[in-house]
């Protein structure tokens, strides 16, 4: 995402298509890229000089912010000075070039670097010497009038945390979770704020999860006006509206089910990073997640049936079309046949010679037809 929007801002200023930035394909050549060739930190400037990925930094010493504006580099020097000071710097899609020099100031693992600014991982929880690395992926659920086979119900995105002893870096993607609310009510919350960056991984995390647990509730409303169009006969019932459904529940669930082992990893007692009194606020974020993760597959459960009750309506309604063409086509069959008999050129035919024969074999072809609708009718064939 992050090198799309890069190349078209470059497009738009030059006139042409910008170079797609190359990956990095190796640790050395990822470490080349944060250390000059002395080894000191190289001091790059992001590539657009007038676009910075920095939301937010603030400075926290004993769950109190610091007034005015730091730089990160300052906050993070002064945060280690003091004895319960962390940083928390908020960044969004940043460009390679200035997460590049973020990294080389805290310390950042260099694969973690290239992670967060690819943005396409998923939920999980990396160590990297003394800084733990949480990956989450956010979900929003989209207004929509009506639901149809191209609706876009699910809108995701991704949070990466970077949580180390003085600092805490959150990097967003996308706008299905913004973290100014997150920022807002944790500065409230100072004797929560005193457990340091565990404490705004908590906050976050349980955003994440309070969002999750909306989107599930709003689909379940999508859930039952599908059911009810399906089993309503006046209804449409669209299989593509169903298969559109199943894709964003997918979306959905590639986020939600993946973050379990992570917060188990978070709640474990083994864990001793994670302050205790913040470990009980993650088991409830946990148990929060295992709600959405159980109606999720219910979800999953009750669209298959749905997909599938569909699709037998399908079968009925063409069963019941070929049982009209057939009662019709042996209707029709009769008028044929006696016709067909009559129309042969023999001398010696019953009734030729009568002279109500032409009368009679219209009332034999109309009561054989209305005998047999009404039998056709009675089965409900008709």
């Amino acid at each position: 995402m992050t090198d799309r929007v890069a190349r078209d801002r470059s497009a738009g200023q030059n006139g042409d298509r910008a170079p797609r930035p190359r990956a990095w394909a190796a640790p050395v050549r990822a470490m080349s890229r944060i250390l000059n060739a002395d080894g000191t930190p190289r001091t790059t400037q992001p590539a657009d000089a007038g676009r910075s990925g920095i939301v937010n930094c603030g400075l926290y010493v004993d769950g109190e912010r610091r007034p005015g504006e730091w730089h990160y580099a300052e906050a993070l020097a002064a945060a280690r000075e003091e004895r319960n000071g962390f940083v928390w710097l908020g960044l969004h899609e940043p460009e390679l070039e200035e997460m590049t020099a973020i990294a080389a100031t805290f310390g950042l693992h260099e694969l973690a670097v290239e992670d967060a600014v690819k943005a396409q991982q998923r939920p999980k929880l990396e160590r990297f010497g003394d800084v733990a690395f949480l990956v989450l992926r956010t979900a929003r659920y989209c207004e929509h009038t009506e639901l149809t086979e191209n609706s876009e119900v699910v809108e995701t995105g991704q949070v990466m945390l970077f949580i180390g002893p003085n600092f805490l870096i959150s990097v967003r993607h996308g706008d299905a979770c913004r973290l100014s609310p997150v920022r807002a009510d944790l500065e409230a919350k100072r004797d929560l704020l005193e457990h340091g960056p565990w404490a705004v991984a908590y906050a976050v995390t349980d955003r994440v999860v309070d969002l999750y647990l909306e989107v599930a509730d709003r689909l379940e409303d999508d859930l039952d006006v599908l059911e009810a169009d399906v089993f309503d006969r006046q209804g449409s019932g669209r299989i593509q509206r169903i298969y559109q459904m199943k894709r964003e529940l997918v979306e959905f669930k590639r986020a939600v089910v993946p973050l379990q082992r992570p917060l188990l990893t978070l709640t474990s007692q083994v864990n001793r990073e994670v302050p205790q009194e913040v470990r009980r606020y993650f088991r409830d974020v946990q148990d929060h997640l295992s709600r959405t993760v159980e109606q999720v597959n219910s979800y999953d459960d009750l669209l298959n049936s749905i997909l599938q009750a569909r699709l037998a309506q399908v079968t009925v309604d063409q069963n019941n079309d070929m049982r009209k063409i057939a009662a019709w086509a042996a209707i029709g069959a009769v008028w044929t046949a006696i016709a067909g008999i009559y129309g042969m050129n023999f001398k010696y035919m019953p009734e030729l010679g009568w002279t109500y024969g032409y009368p009679g074999v219209w009332a034999l072809m109309l009561i054989s037809s209305f005998t047999l609708y009404r039998l056709f009718r009675r089965n409900g064939w008709l």
